[in-house]
C-alpha cells in the first residue's frame, strides 16, 4: 500500500477489530482481522495490543484452550470512549480526502 499505517490509525483498526466480540478475541484472531484491511505483521500488532493494554482501553485474560493458556483481549469503557472518538476523527477525515480525490472544494 501507498499510504503508510501511523500508530492512531492502528490503534483504532484494533479497537475496531476488538470491539466486534463483546467477550473479547484473541491475538491470532486480531491479527487475521486487521489483515483484511491492512499489510500487518504479528509483531508489529503485539506492541499496539500492549501500548492499547497500558493505556486501559484494553483488559486481558487468558483462557485455557487445547491444554494451553490462549491471551484475550476485551475493550474497556475507556476503549470505546477512545474507538468512538477515533470513528468521528476517521469519518470527518476520510471525507475530506474523498472530497480532495473528487476534485470537490472543502469547505
Amino acid at each position: 500500500m501507498a499510504f503508510g499505517t501511523g500508530a492512531a490509525l492502528l490503534d483504532a483498526i484494533v479497537l475496531a477489530v476488538v470491539s466486534k466480540e463483546e467477550e473479547g478475541t484473541y491475538g491470532y484472531k486480531i491479527t487475521q482481522d486487521v489483515r483484511k484491511a491492512i499489510d500487518v505483521s504479528e509483531s508489529t500488532l503485539y506492541p499496539v495490543l500492549r501500548r492499547l493494554q497500558k493505556n486501559q482501553n484494553l483488559i486481558v485474560y487468558d483462557v485455557e484452550c487445547g491444554g494451553r493458556n490462549r491471551r484475550y483481549y476485551k475493550l474497556t469503557d475507556i476503549g470505546a470512549g477512545k474507538l468512538s472518538e477515533y470513528r468521528e476523527e476517521w469519518a470527518d477525515y476520510s471525507s475530506k480526502i474523498t472530497k480532495l480525490f473528487s476534485g470537490e472544494e472543502l469547505t
